[in-house]
C-alpha cells in the first residue's frame, strides 16, 4: 500500500513507515505541497496511491467522484506526528484489508 499524505502532515511520516508502506510519498517531497486537492487527487490516482489527510475534502471529492484514490481519513484533532506514526503501525493490517476491498473508499483512524 502506497500512501500519499497530504500537505497538513509531516512528510518526516513517509521514512518512518518506509518499512511498512514502502513508496509512499508527501506533497512536499513531490514539489506539491501548493497544488490544489483536484491536482493531488489526480496524482493519488494515476499513481496508485492512497491519500493520507487531516481534511474532510478529499472524502467529499470521493462520495462524488468515486474511488480510486482511496482516503484515511486521521481524525484525530491536532495530534502529534508521533500519534499519527502510531496509528498508521497500529492498523496497518486494516488498511491492508481497507485497500483491497473495492467496496471501501475512505477509512478514519482516531
Amino acid at each position: 500500500m502506497k500512501l500519499l499524505f497530504d500537505q497538513n502532515l509531516s512528510y518526516l511520516l513517509v521514512e518512518a513507515l518506509n518499512n511498512l508502506y514502502p513508496g509512499s510519498a508527501h506533497v512536499r517531497l513531490l514539489g506539491m505541497e501548493r497544488v490544489d486537492d483536484y491536482t493531488i487527487w489526480h496524482y493519488a490516482k494515476d499513481n496508485g496511491f492512497s491519500i493520507v489527510t487531516r481534511d474532510a475534502d478529499f472524502n467529499e471529492r470521493g462520495l462524488v467522484y468515486g474511488y480510486p484514490p482511496k482516503i484515511v481519513w486521521i481524525k484525530s484533532g491536532n495530534s502529534s506526528t508521533d500519534y499519527v506514526l502510531g496509528l498508521l503501525k497500529r492498523y496497518h493490517a486494516d488498511l491492508l484489508a481497507f485497500e483491497a476491498d473495492e467496496g471501501s473508499g475512505c477509512i478514519e483512524l482516531y
